[in-house]
């Protein structure tokens, strides 16, 4: 299929943000993306027009219970039929900061055997406590997977915005040694909070933005195709979006989120 061919949805409700910004990076690399609210998904029954569905970052319907809670169990309603079908047929899911966290709401991320009833990690609240809003540095550590990232090499380093309240990585206390294996063994693991020359984090505030186990920033299901991450990546599309562009000697017209989009865009025009 050839790139123009390609058709994004990002999908909004109350509370989303970002969700423009999120278009925007998808139709500057050629493709056709439009910005929906999900009521419309649903009345239109349109999910499967489309050949990658994008969650974009916010606090959906004020995240109230826990982040992502609400629009994860509203997604498995209204849309648990289609969304189910949209998987399995490989069909790519990003999740950016809320939509991480309504992709572990909904059970499908991690997905170690498949979409879960019940959320196996969670994003808690961060510590220290609070909103916190910093560019911090990220390390690939998938080994090729993880179809978001197939153009980015292993151990590269990125820098990238995060801007949450609830962002904090967790597994249950008793069984975080076997899952974060789990992680490893099926090449799960995508990004790592790390430092500037790409030593982990461990877990110092601020290169570690919210106590995230492990470091974690950002996982995909076993099958790569269900992405979610902490960092906004569409807001590091362009070298103009970085903090200090002015002082930059320009080296190039994007920042490194465009790696992102350009890798799902690689991979669909390959696949289709």
């Amino acid at each position: 299929m050839k790139r123009e061919e390609i058709k994004a949805c990002v999908l909004r409700v109350g509370g989303t943000n970002c969700d423009d910004e999120a278009r925007r990076s998808f139709t500057e690399l050629g493709v056709q993306a439009q910005v929906l609210h999900a009521n419309e998904i649903v009345r239109r029954r349109s999910l499967l027009e489309y050949d990658v569905l994008v969650f974009p970052g916010g606090f959906s319907y004020g995240d109230y219970v826990r982040a992502g809670a609400i629009w994860a169990k509203w997604l498995l309603a209204k849309l648990g039929k289609e969304l189910k079908t949209f998987v399995d047929e490989g069909r790519p899911v990003l999740g950016i900061c809320n939509g991480f966290q309504v992709l572990v709401e909904a059970g499908l991320l991690p997905g170690f055997d498949g979409t879960s009833l019940y959320p196996e990690a969670s994003l808690a609240t961060n510590v220290p406590p609070g909103y916190n809003c910093r560019w911090i540095s990220l390390r690939h550590e998938n080994k090729g997977k993880c179809v978001f990232t197939c153009k980015i090499p292993k151990r590269k380093v990125l820098h990238i915005p995060v801007a949450h309240s609830e962002g904090r990585f967790i597994f249950p206390k008793e069984k975080e040694k076997q899952m974060l294996k789990r992680l490893y063994d099926s090449d799960q693991l995508v990004f790592r909070y790390c430092t500037k020359d790409g030593e982990p984090a461990e877990d110092r505030f601020p290169l570690n933005p919210n106590g995230s186990f492990h470091d974690i920033a950002g996982i995909c299901d076993p099958e790569g195709t269900i992405f979610g991450l902490m960092p906004h990546p569409e807001r590091a599309f362009h070298w103009w979006q970085q903090p200090d562009w002015t002082r930059q000697k320009r080296l190039s017209e994007f920042g490194d989120g465009k790696l992102i989009f350009e890798s799902i865009v690689e991979y669909l025009t390959k696949k289709l």
